[in-house]
């Protein structure tokens, strides 16, 4: 079985947001981690190698500081890593990052690829489904639980309250939630050989079937119309009651003027 497992190294917003004066986020300025539920999926896929010997290759797209999490994944126990990196796909929207992955996923032979379900810079939960329509693949989104008979999967996808039980023929797309699982640390031999290992880079010209009016800050048709830090909230109001029941009352005071009750 071959696994492909799409992460994203994605700011960490403890560090600080920065943001570029066109309202793209400033990674090459911020801390940086491996996305939650991208690591999840990614851990999935190293228990379906575990337990059915399978090869896993993590693909990237982004900055070249971005080898940085495919190492992590390799010193987790992934076997190889991708960087799609190139100056004309800077500022992709969801639609050109799923299109320049697809291109790149086209080289190679996969019979699964786990993404994430979202990215926490984004949130869009878009580009997993987006990539698999891409391929002209089955999809299953929001996975909490992934088990693997011959050549199909068996999926548990999370819907509010209760989950469906989803089968697929592969090759398929899943895209994992970060409840999935708990993933595994780095291992101190998983770090030496991540160390060593060599990163495969990609470039434009070595995506297949994708069109320069699709991909990057030109090829998105979404745009960002303006981005700020977050906004703090005031102090509010603050009051001292002489007594409980002034409490209340101020309290149920509060409740009907805001047309709470």
């Amino acid at each position: 079985m071959k696994i492909v497992v799409c992460i994203k190294q994605v700011p960490d917003t403890k560090g600080g947001v920065k943001f570029n004066p066109d309202g793209t986020l400033d990674r090459a300025a911020m801390l940086a981690i491996m996305n939650p539920d991208d690591k999840a999926g990614l851990e999935a896929a190293l228990r379906l190698k575990d337990q059915y010997g399978a090869e896993v290759t993590v693909l990237t797209m982004g900055l070249p500081k971005a080898t940085d999490v495919l190492r992590e994944a390799i010193a987790m126990g992934a076997d190889k890593g991708i960087l799609v990196t190139d100056r004309v796909l800077g500022g992709a929207d969801t639609w050109a990052t799923s299109t320049t992955i697809a291109g790149a996923v086209r080289n190679l032979e996969y019979d699964l690829i786990i993404t994430g379900r979202q990215a926490i810079d984004g949130d869009t939960a878009q580009v997993g489904p987006q990539i698999a329509e891409h391929l002209g693949i089955p999809v299953i989104s929001y996975a909490q639980d992934i088990k693997v008979d011959g050549d199909k999967v068996i999926v548990q996808r999370q819907y509010d309250d209760r989950y469906h039980v989803l089968e697929a023929q592969m090759p398929c797309l899943i895209t994992a939630l970060s409840e999935l699982n708990v993933p595994r640390y780095m291992t101190p031999g998983g770090i030496f050989d991540a160390c060593k290992a060599e990163i495969t880079t990609w470039g434009r010209a070595d995506l297949k079937d994708v069109e320069d009016c699709n991909l990057g800050l030109a090829g998105s048709p979404t745009k960002i119309a303006k981005a700020s830090d977050k906004v703090r909230k005031g102090a509010g109001e603050k009051v001292t009651p002489d007594s409980p029941d002034d409490a209340v009352a101020y309290l149920i005071g509060k409740f009907k003027e805001k047309h709470v009750i």
